[in-house]
């Protein structure tokens, strides 16, 4: 079972995690919280669910750029690099 926040969050031991891993997987899903996976004591990884909102955007950096004028045709000045 998941113990109580620890860590700022939910928390249960590997071993544990390891022999129900599918049942914590979809109590994780359900609740939206993360929860630390420790071992001996020491927080190890986060397991968290998926935000199909932030997850479903394909292009997150469409728009963020904008160009001024013709950016394919060579330029008129010689380069060092050319020489």
């Amino acid at each position: 079972m998941l113990s109580n926040k620890r860590f700022g969050m939910k928390h249960i031991k590997a071993g544990e995690f390891k022999a129900r891993c599918l049942s914590i997987i979809e109590q994780i899903a359900k609740s939206h919280e993360p929860v630390i996976i420790t071992r001996y004591g020491k927080p190890l990884v986060r397991i968290e669910p998926v935000n199909t909102d932030k997850d479903a955007d394909d292009k997150p950096l469409k728009g963020m750029a904008t160009y001024i004028g013709d950016i394919v045709s060579p330029v008129d000045e010689d380069w060092e690099a050319a020489r």
